[in-house]
């Protein structure tokens, strides 16, 4: 009886590490090659779609988003923690809940539910201070955040985020990676 009471617990340790690796996995992880098919049957990446899009940004933006991107810049640097939400380690939703957390706005804890809050805008419509979503683990299912940190004058976006390999750190979506893990914008300021 003591020997099956055993195992029944070892068994339970064992799918409860399966699951929080598959967790940490796919929240804030890797993605699979997305491609689109132009109208001549050739492949084209998500990348070169973004890449023609003009941005509207005009380039200015209020002092509440200069002080959120600036709350967000002095994480840099800071390690990928799982469940994490404060300055000794973050995971993605938790790092945006912390920066727009210090300047007195509340967003829902899940990179899900955050995707849920504000309005829904298109890429050529994104200014710093926005989110951006993405499905790391290929799909539709929103496994990662970031904010909009700026744009340049070539509409190139980037954005700073918590991932799990660097940290806190500052991306462009033109890289290949990110690109292909786009999935939308949202506005919630």
């Amino acid at each position: 009886m003591k020997l099956g009471l055993f195992n029944s617990h070892l068994r339970v340790k064992q799918l409860s590490v399966l699951f929080i690796t598959s967790s940490i996995i796919i929240s804030c992880g890797s993605s699979k090659s997305v491609a689109e098919k132009n109208s001549k049957n050739k492949s084209v990446t998500r990348t070169e779609s973004l890449r023609k899009l003009d941005s509207k940004f005009s380039g200015k933006v209020s002092k509440s988003i200069n002080d959120i991107l600036k709350d967000a810049e002095k994480y840099l640097g800071t390690p990928y923690k799982f469940g994490g939400n404060t300055s000794s380690g973050f995971d993605c939703s938790g790092f945006t809940v912390k920066v727009f957390e210090e300047n007195d706005f509340k967003l829902p804890r899940r990179s899900s539910d955050q995707a849920l809050s504000g309005e829904k805008i298109d890429i050529t419509d994104v200014k710093p201070g926005d989110l951006l979503f993405f499905a790391t683990g290929g799909g539709s299912r929103i496994s990662h955040v970031g904010i909009v940190h700026d744009i340049g004058n070539d509409g190139e976006v980037k954005f700073i985020h918590a991932s799990t390999s660097k940290g806190v750190i500052i991306s462009s979506l033109n890289e290949k990676y990110w690109n292909k893990a786009y999935l939308h914008a949202q506005r919630v300021l």
